[in-house]
């Protein structure tokens, strides 16, 4: 139904060209709905942490192990080259972008199970999902979310690599 609402709306107003819809959560979407986000260049956000809090429950009782697995498909719409974002949802799970890029780079459960493998992505390609594909969602990549000059200088000075997770 919302991406249905999404291709109505870029119908409606063609001249708004730049409309950059967003879909928070997008945890178990699927490969044809993702199509049609690529289609209507529409951003998903994952709450990328639930393979962590919930994924061994969803793997149990509520997906199963086959679509439990594609929960959060951060590598498959990485690599069909769609802008993404991570987020935590807080408070439902403490605040905290660290955890985040560890969640999104390993995907492992409470019980240590690897919740679909080959969705993991690189801290590096988690790390741009939490600063600047997080800005462009909202318009502000020409303000925020890379270290650049002109821009908004809103760091984190962290005493590890942060892409090394």
């Amino acid at each position: 139904m919302v991406l249905n609402s999404i291709e109505k709306s870029q119908i409606k107003y063609q001249n708004y060209t730049d409309q950059r819809s967003i879909i928070i959560h997008s945890q178990v979407v699927q490969i044809d709905q993702l199509h049609k986000y690529k289609i209507l260049n529409i951003i998903p956000s994952f709450f990328e942490a639930h393979t962590f809090y919930w994924g061994d429950w969803h793997r149990t009782e509520i997906l199963g192990k086959q679509r439990a697995k594609f929960i959060s498909p951060l590598r498959y719409v990485y690599d069909k080259q769609m802008r993404f974002s991570i987020h935590s949802d807080a408070p439902i799970i403490p605040p905290g972008h660290m955890f985040l890029i560890w969640a999104a780079v390993n995907r492992q459960t409470r019980s240590g199970i690897i919740l679909g493998e080959d969705q993991c992505i690189t801290a590096f390609e988690a790390l741009k999902a939490c600063t600047i594909n997080a800005a462009y969602q909202y318009f502000e990549e020409n303000i925020k979310g890379s270290i650049t000059l002109n821009k908004y200088a809103d760091l984190t000075i962290l005493s590890e690599n942060s892409i090394k997770v």
